[in-house]
């Protein structure tokens, strides 16, 4: 295996397209989305490269525009899971075996594709499959992407430089850095096109090989995903994708000696128990599994009454309402002041007059369709219990519709108890819960902060004074993986931010950069010795 260095330069974030009225990006973008919409497709798994059209028939459909049909996918059976694997192990030794500059060359030219011919088809599968808007998508689907596949092949090629500090005289130590030995598991979640590549990816470019499950949510877009793969050159068994149920996939996955590591974004619920089930397996394996997990979140916003009103108010706005709020980051409790709420909340309100909800192809809209009937459900099972709540008011929508698709009205509720159901529970929706303190009891709202909930992924902090802000830092350290000082805690790039929590939201192991990838590793240190001992006898040994 090669480790040799090419010297890539420092990678950029690839720049986010404004979809202006009238821009060339807008007009190639609808002609995208109407492409997809004329005609539904076929979408085939991929094993060994291969296009897979079997088992059972399931229609696709936009959350937004539930009567359309964008295409069909045929759900696996054990017998996919099985080949899959048998692709990844075959792979392997070839995969491993190329140069390190060659796999990266695969996900660079990926890159490449997607800012280039490929960004609108992307954008545009996101957009009606997931149904984000034209913007949300561009961040995720495109820019996001690119600069996970471009910072990865940077982060590795600075992981092959680390070598050992001293090699003595006549004593050469280096260090090699192998793929794991087995093969990896990537399950990927639905609001986010570009988690979605990056899980399978990351393995990928260390030198492993893997079987992916998407979310079945998020396969319209994970087509275009593997479309992208093959057409940048990468080979055939490397990645391969399945439609196989979650259960049915872990129960052969994890019983399997060859199984070596988990990379995955969920819930904290499905983590926990697939953890269980590599624990229960553990002494199957040829090796320990790497077990990656990015799962829920209760995110917060706290500030401080000497903070800015309207700061906090747009913070509130695009941290909880960005994406219908189904961003694990998404700002989902609020603490703020007194002193501050009603200037808070009249630009808040204010401002989510003005907010418009419905399809994706109307780019006015902000708001568009939680992804699919079970989350509507869901979400409106809490709006309504609010509803009947003594101690919470309902001051922002608190209304849904899923006549036509499955729309959620951005959610305000303001309650007197710091830990009612909406402040404590992942609701992964259009939600938004405030506590109002006092302003004198700002420690113990930082302290309601970091007990309230089992999750620590991400939080914002708004204040003024340095020692408040340094005061808010320190109490709330293990409070989130990601923390904000007067912005929204949203909206991590790759780079810049990498993201990742602990406590009850992951294993933090910060996807976007070299922390993350160091995990998909096995190094070897080689030892060679020029000139070796020809006597056993140390010198102590003499008279």
């Amino acid at each position: 295996m090669s480790n040799a260095i090419f010297n890539l330069a420092v990678p950029y974030n690839e720049p986010v397209m404004s979809y202006a009225p009238g821009s060339p990006e807008k007009k190639a973008l609808l002609a995208a989305i109407h492409q997809a919409k004329a005609k539904a497709r076929d979408l085939p798994a991929f094993i060994n490269g291969e296009r897979i059209l079997e088992g059972e028939k399931v229609s696709v459909h936009p959350p937004h525009e539930r009567n359309h049909l964008l295409g069909h996918f045929y759900r696996g059976t054990q017998e996919h899971v099985h080949q899959a694997i048998a692709a990844a192990l075959a792979a392997k030794a070839s995969w491993a075996a190329t140069p390190w500059q060659e796999r990266a060359a695969v996900f660079l030219r990926a890159a490449d594709l997607l800012a280039g011919p490929y960004r609108a088809r992307m954008n545009a599968a996101t957009m009606l499959a997931q149904s984000k808007n034209a913007y949300q998508a561009e961040i995720d689907a495109v820019a996001e992407m690119c600069d996970f596949f471009r910072f990865n092949a940077y982060f590795l090629q600075e992981i092959y430089r680390e070598q050992p500090l001293i090699s003595p005289p006549a004593i050469w130590n280096k260090l090699e850095y192998r793929p794991l030995e087995g093969f990896v598991l990537a399950i990927t979640p639905f609001n986010f096109t570009s988690i979605a590549a990056n899980l399978p990816a990351a393995p990928a470019l260390c030198g492993n090989t893997v079987v992916w499950k998407p979310a079945e949510t998020q396969i319209y877009s994970a087509v275009v995903i593997m479309e992208l793969f093959a057409e940048a050159g990468l080979p055939p068994g490397v990645i391969n994708l399945i439609y196989t149920d979650g259960p049915e996939v872990g129960d052969i996955v994890f019983k399997h000696r060859d199984f070596a590591g988990l990379h995955f974004t969920g819930s904290t619920k499905v983590f926990q128990h697939l953890w269980q089930e590599i624990g229960k397996n553990i002494s199957k394996y040829r090796s320990y599994p790497r077990v990656v997990g990015e799962t829920g979140g209760k995110d917060f916003i706290i500030a401080h009454p000497d903070a800015d009103a309207e700061q906090i108010a747009v913070a509130c706005l695009r941290g909880a309402f960005e994406f219908q709020g189904q961003k694990c980051s998404a700002a989902s409790r609020a603490y703020l002041p007194a002193s501050l709420w009603p200037a808070i909340k009249e630009r808040l309100l204010s401002d989510l007059d003005t907010v418009k909800v419905g399809s994706v192809e109307d780019f006015g809209n902000f708001v568009n369709a939680v992804i699919d009937e079970r989350s509507f459900d869901k979400i409106a099972a809490y709006i309504d219990g609010e509803k009947k709540n003594p101690n919470a008011e309902i001051i922002a929508g608190g209304t849904y519709d899923k006549s036509e698709g499955y729309f959620i009205d951005p959610t305000v509720i303001v309650t007197t108890d710091p830990h009612s159901t909406t402040m404590e529970e992942e609701i992964f929706g259009p939600v938004l819960t405030v506590y109002v303190y006092e302003d004198e009891d700002w420690e113990k709202a930082l302290e309601l902060v970091d007990t309230t909930s089992p999750y620590a992924l991400t939080g914002a902090v708004f204040a003024t004074d340095r020692n408040v802000i340094d005061q808010a830092t320190k109490a709330l350290a293990n409070a989130a993986g990601n923390f904000y000082v007067n912005d929204k805690p949203t909206g991590a790039v790759v780079g810049q931010q990498p993201f990742g929590g602990a406590r009850g939201s992951g294993t933090n192991d910060k996807a976007g950069s070299a922390l993350n990838l160091t995990r998909w590793m096995s190094p070897r240190l080689i030892k060679e010795n020029f000139n070796a001992p020809r006597d056993y006898r140390y010198p102590f040994l003499g008279e």
